[in-house]
């Protein structure tokens, strides 16, 4: 008897389908900042912990986590719901050139924006998830600290931003699919907000949503896409080290085997998305082609 397809498969082989079939319209661009690419946001939650931070090459990534009016932290944003909230913040930031985003009068409308599941609730629920991974990273405060050497000075760039000036949500995510008179919204820190405009990487939305349920994938994706712009600009190939990708990608593994086998998982998915994307064959990383 032949095995039933697992929903992901099937929308791995949707996306694949339809991406190799239309080139992208304007709905299926979406956008993200380069620094989000290169320092990514935690894959798991870090805990309890006030300030969290990831470094790659001359950049590092600080996270300080928010507080309520008890002096209880909200945590720190993690796993794939706040990767694409950031998507979504930046291509709509990109897209009507403002700091106030609308969020919409329907959870469940915005929930099908980022391509998660509104039908479901309970604790477990994208809905839930969604609005506590949203106060996560509202309430945020992020740090891009850039590090430079010139004839043996060493300079450094820092830059805190608060990520929301203010926002207002209406919604109830035990019922998602309830409306509401007023309109939700998130409106940016004008500094933040110039950061993620600048120099964006554009990506695929139908792939996105199609390998959203692994931060892993999203974030590889993005790299890969970056590196493949990088590549083209120069006509040479872009090489990363095992070693350059697990820093990059900052996951949680101890074992350099185990972050391969997950790094080729990731990979095959993102392949079947990625029609575009060009690998080499070099041993102890991965290559891709102009």
């Amino acid at each position: 008897m032949a095995k039933s397809l697992t929903r992901q498969q099937q929308r791995l082989i949707a996306a694949s389908t339809a991406i190799a079939l239309d080139r992208p319209t304007d709905q299926d661009k979406a956008f993200l900042a380069r620094q989000l690419v290169q320092t990514t946001l935690p894959h798991a939650d870090p805990g309890d912990v006030p300030v969290w931070s990831r470094s790659n090459g001359n950049l590092t990534l600080t996270i300080q986590q928010g507080y309520d009016k008890d002096g209880q932290g909200f945590g720190h944003p993690f796993g794939t719901i706040p990767r694409l909230l950031l998507y979504w913040m930046t291509t709509e930031a990109i897209r009507t050139k403002n700091p106030r985003l609308e969020l919409g009068n329907s959870l469940a409308g915005f929930m099908e924006e980022l391509g998660l599941d509104s039908s479901r609730g309970g604790k477990r629920s994208d809905a839930y998830r969604l609005k506590d991974q949203m106060v996560r990273l509202f309430e945020a405060r992020v740090s891009f600290t850039t590090y430079y050497e010139h004839d043996g000075i060493v300079g450094e760039e820092r830059d805190r931003i608060q990520i929301a000036e203010r926002s207002m949500l209406w919604w109830d995510h035990n019922n998602p699919h309830q409306r509401v008179l007023w309109g939700s919204y998130v409106e940016l820190n004008p500094r933040f907000f110039a950061a993620i405009t600048a120099n964006p990487v554009p990506v695929d939305l139908r792939a996105l949503h199609a390998i959203r349920r692994s931060p892993l994938a999203l974030d590889l994706y993005s790299l890969l896409t970056y590196q493949a712009f990088l590549a083209g600009k120069s006509g040479k190939p872009r090489f990363m080290t095992w070693k350059q990708l697990q820093v990059a990608l900052g996951t949680g593994y101890a074992d350099a085997g185990d972050f391969r086998w997950a790094v080729k998982g990731a990979l095959t998915k993102i392949t079947a998305v990625y029609h575009d994307l060009a690998i080499g064959e070099r041993e102890g990383g991965i290559e891709v082609l102009p």
